[in-house]
C-alpha cells in the first residue's frame, strides 16, 4: 500500500485516483500520520431483485389510522 502526503496528493490527485482505478489502495498521511485511505469502490456482486422486493412490501398493511381520527371515533362511540 502506498502512502503520499496531503500536499502531495493534492498535488497529484488525477494521478492518484488513476492509480486507485487500476486497483491500488492509498494512504493520504498528515504530518506522518495517516488520515485517509483512497480505495477502489466495491461494486455489489448481486443485482436486486425487484420482484422479491414487490413480494416482501405486499406482506405490509397499509398505515394504522391517525391516532387523531381514532380518538374522535371512540368519543363518537363513547368508547373512552
Amino acid at each position: 500500500m502506498r502512502q503520499v502526503g496531503l500536499a502531495e496528493a493534492k498535488a497529484h490527485l488525477s494521478e492518484l485516483v488513476a492509480e486507485v482505478e487500476a486497483g491500488a489502495t492509498i494512504e493520504i498521511s498528515k504530518r506522518g500520520k495517516v488520515v485517509a485511505v483512497i480505495s477502489p469502490m466495491q461494486r455489489p456482486t448481486k443485482k436486486l431483485d425487484i420482484e422479491r422486493l414487490r413480494r416482501h412490501q405486499a406482506k405490509f398493511t397499509s398505515p394504522p389510522q391517525p391516532a387523531d381520527e381514532a380518538i374522535s371515533e371512540w368519543k363518537d362511540d363513547d368508547r373512552y
